[in-house]
């Protein structure tokens, strides 16, 4: 199953969901969508991804029901963000010299974390990294790139044997 990611006309920063017949509150980049991703600009990237792997807290949550692979993520674990670095856009051991992102956060956001495979088959340094589906932030504010969702949508997502996910340019049409 293919879900598919359509921005809303009114914000920048909100999209809806389609999983199925279902459709979800998400949250997006600050800064909306692009086709042109580049590290740091706050944007979502437009395109088709296929769905990578799963990364859970253990202590916080059960273990997600899915066809992705599924893996506990530890204290140790991060994210290279860093371009210049051999490991950008990929799973990291902390500490680490390279600049990267701690996936074992005191907040709930990566509590589950989906890897969208985005820029990974190869990196190509500067183009973007760690765009995630993940957990949104009680307020709803904007992610960095990722697509945020609730708790209960993201499990219903992954449940639903979704393998990709297709990130639209335009808002939905009203047809």
């Amino acid at each position: 199953m293919i879900i598919h990611v359509w921005p809303t006309s009114d914000s920048r920063s909100d999209a809806k969901l389609h999983c199925g017949q279902t459709i979800m509150q998400a949250v997006i980049g600050k800064n909306g969508v692009t086709t042109h991703k580049c590290e740091g600009d706050l944007c979502t990237p437009v395109g088709y991804f296929t769905l990578r792997k799963v990364y859970y807290r253990a202590d916080r949550t059960p273990r997600p029901v899915t066809l992705l692979p599924v893996v506990s993520i530890t204290p140790q674990d991060g994210w290279c963000d860093d371009p210049g670095s051999a490991l950008y856009n990929h799973i990291i051991t902390r500490p680490h010299t390279a600049r990267h992102e701690t996936l074992w956060r005191e907040d709930a956001i990566y509590d589950i974390v989906v890897v969208i495979g985005y820029n990974d088959s190869p990196a190509v340094p500067g183009r973007g990294s760690a765009i995630f589906m993940h957990l949104q932030r009680p307020d709803r504010t904007p992610t960095e790139g990722c697509v945020a969702l609730s708790q209960r949508d993201l499990l219903a997502v992954l449940a639903s044997g979704a393998t990709g996910i297709t990130i639209h340019a335009v808002a939905e049409s009203a047809d």
